[in-house]
C-alpha cells in the first residue's frame, strides 16, 4: 500500500509542479503513485509507508557502489566539518581532476560542473567558440540535458512525456541543431556532404541509454570518429550516463574511441550533484580564464561533492567495482532471456556492463524508430507487477536499469522469481 505516498504527492502537486522535481518521477507514463523515498542501503530503498525495494534505479546511475556506501558516506561527513562551500580553489578539486584524466585518456583537462545538462550546454558553447561555427548535430532519441540546443527529438523523460520539442524553446536555437538518426553512417556522411564546414560539434551518447539502452553497430563509432576529424568537427562524447557503466575507461575506452571532448557525471559524484567537460588541451585552452569562452558556477568544485566524487573513484579502482556490477548484470540479464525464451513473449534485452533494458518488442533496437515500436502497454503491466513485489524499477519502457555492486546473489534470484510473475501477466494480456 502507498497510502502516505499518495497524501505526500497530492501535497507536493500544491507547491511543485506535478508534485516532482524531474518529469518521469511523475509516474505519467505508468499511472499510479509514486512511492516517496525515506531512505536507502545497499541495494535496497525504503518509502514512505515502510515497503522495502530492491532497487535498479539507484538515482539513474549514480550508486554503482549502492546506497550509503561507508567510504562515501565517511568522506561527505568529513569533507562537511570543514565547511560546505567556500567559492575557493580547493585541493579537493585537482585530486579529482587527476582522477577523472587518469580513468579516461583523452581528458586532458577538465571543468567541474554541478549537472549533466551544464557540462553538455558548455561543451557545445565551447566547439562553438573553438571553430567558430554555429551549428551542432544530434541524434534522436538521445538526451543531453534540458537546454535548448538540445531539447530537439530528445529521448528519456521528454520521450516519455511525449513533448519531444518542448515548447518555450526558440526556433531560431532549434534551428542551429541538426538531427540525424543514431547508427546510420549513410545519414551522417550526407549531412556532412551538405554542411560540414558550418558545423561546429557533434555530440553523441556512444552507447545511448535515454530511450533505453541501445549499441553501436560495429564499426559504426569508428565513423563517426574518422568523418568528424575529416570535416574539422568537434567530436563530444556525452558520457554521463555510460562513464564508469560500460566499464572502467566508458564507452569510449571500451571500443577505443577518442572523442574531442567529454561530459560525464552521475558516478564521479558518487550520489552528490557533480558533473564536468574535458578534453584536449588545445580545445579546453579556449575556457576562461584562459581563453574568450565565459562559463562559472558558485557552486562548480563543492568540496561535499568533490569528496564523494574522489572517495568512489578511487574506491572503484581497488575494488574492481566496474566488473562487479557488470557481472551481476550479466547474472541477472541471463535469467531474464531464458524466462522470455520459455514464456515466448516478444521482448528484447539490451546490455552494457551495468546497464540494461528490457524492451516490450520482437524487434532488434538499435536507434530511436525501433525503440518506438516498444508495446507501452505491456511495459505497464510489467512495471506495476514489478513494483507490486517490490522491484524498483525506471517508470518509462525509454529509460535505463542500473546495477551495483552491493546486488546480492540473493536479490538477483529474487527478481527473476519477480521477473517470472510479471511476465506472465504480460503474456496472458496477449492473449
Amino acid at each position: 500500500m502507498l497510502t502516505k505516498s499518495l497524501a505526500a504527492f497530492e501535497k507536493a502537486k500544491q507547491v511543485i509542479p506535478g508534485g516532482v522535481n524531474s518529469p518521469v518521477r511523475s509516474f505519467r507514463s505508468v499511472g499510479g503513485t509514486p512511492p516517496f523515498i525515506k531512505q536507502a542501503q545497499g541495494s535496497k530503498i525504503y518509502d514512505i509507508d515502510d515497503n522495502e525495494y530492491i532497487d535498479y534505479v539507484l538515482s539513474y546511475g549514480p550508486q554503482i557502489l549502492g546506497h550509503v556506501h561507508p567510504t562515501v558516506v565517511e568522506a561527505i561527513r568529513a569533507a562537511s566539518l570543514k565547511g560546505t562551500s567556500y567559492g575557493a580553489p580547493t585541493l579537493a578539486e585537482t585530486k579529482l581532476a587527476e582522477l577523472i584524466c587518469e580513468f579516461v585518456p583523452s581528458i586532458e583537462m577538465v571543468r567541474m560542473v554541478n549537472s549533466g545538462t551544464e557540462a553538455t550546454m558548455s561543451a557545445l558553447r565551447l566547439a562553438r567558440a573553438y571553430t567558430k561555427r554555429e551549428y551542432i548535430v544530434k541524434f534522436e532519441g538521445c538526451y543531453h540535458g534540458h537546454h535548448d540546443s538540445l531539447l530537439v527529438k530528445a529521448g528519456s523523460g521528454a520521450l516519455t512525456l511525449g513533448v519531444p520539442d518542448s515548447p518555450g524553446v526558440p526556433a531560431s536555437i532549434a534551428g542551429n541543431t541538426l538531427t540525424i538518426p543514431y547508427n546510420d553512417v549513410a545519414a551522417l556522411e550526407n549531412l556532412l556532404q551538405l554542411k560540414g564546414s558550418e558545423i561546429a560539434g557533434l555530440i553523441i551518447e556512444p552507447t545511448p541509454g535515454n530511450m533505453g539502452l541501445v549499441l553501436p553497430n560495429p564499426g559504426y563509432l569508428q565513423a563517426v570518429r574518422e568523418l568528424t576529424a575529416a570535416y574539422g568537427v568537434v567530436l563530444i562524447f556525452d558520457e554521463v550516463m555510460s562513464g564508469f557503466r560500460s566499464s572502467e575507461q566508458s564507452s569510449q575506452g571500451l571500443y577505443a574511441i577518442e572523442p574531442d571532448l567529454t561530459c560525464l557525471g552521475k558516478v564521479i559524484g558518487g550520489g552528490l550533484p557533480v558533473a564536468c567537460y574535458g578534453g584536449k588541451k588545445e580545445i579546453m585552452q579556449c575556457v576562461a580564464p584562459l581563453g574568450g569562452m565565459y562559463q562559472a558556477g558558485t557552486l562548480s568544485g563543492n568540496p561535499l561533492a568533490m569528496a564523494a566524487g574522489i572517495a568512489t573513484l578511487e574506491y572503484l579502482k581497488a575494488h574492481k567495482i566496474c566488473a562487479q556490477a557488470a557481472t551481476n548484470t550479466e547474472n541477472l540479464v541471463q535469467g531474464l532471456r531464458q524466462i522470455i525464451a520459455e514464456l515466448e513473449l516478444p521482448c528484447t534485452v539490451n546490455i552494457l556492463g551495468s546497464m540494461f533494458t528490457l524492451f516490450f518488442t520482437k524487434n532488434q533496437v538499435t536507434d530511436f524508430a525501433s525503440a518506438c515500436t516498444s508495446d507501452l502497454a505491456s511495459f505497464k503491466i510489467y512495471f506495476h507487477a514489478m513494483l507490486e513485489q517490490g522491484i524498483y524499477l525506471p517508470p518509462s519502457q525509454f529509460e535505463t536499469c542500473f546495477m551495483s555492486s552491493a546486488h546480492t546473489p540473493e536479490d538477483i534470484a529474487q527478481t527473476l522469481s519477480c521477473m517470472r510473475i510479471a511476465l506472465t501477466k504480460v503474456k496472458a494480456s496477449l492473449a
